[in-house]
């Protein structure tokens, strides 16, 4: 099982959830894959994302104004 490390940090939308689906793409079932950004949109868009795909959302967690979401394909 890898973990692949998305940063997203100071990008606006469309462009985290760009980037987690191609991160999930090249993901393996199983594969965690960690979404590190700032933009607030985002951190609500992903998740809904995430859910409609099918796919399970572990965590959410935000310090500082970053925040991170896990996801396991």
């Amino acid at each position: 099982m890898a973990e692949i490390k998305v940063d997203c940090i100071n990008e606006t939308c469309p462009v985290p959830l760009v980037e987690t689906r191609k991160a999930l793409r090249k993901a393996f079932k199983g594969d965690i894959v960690e979404v590190t950004g700032t933009h607030q949109s985002s951190k609500k868009e992903i998740p809904m994302a995430m859910k409609s795909m099918g796919l399970e959302l572990l965590s959410i967690e935000e310090k500082n104004g970053v925040w991170i979401i896990r996801i396991r394909k």
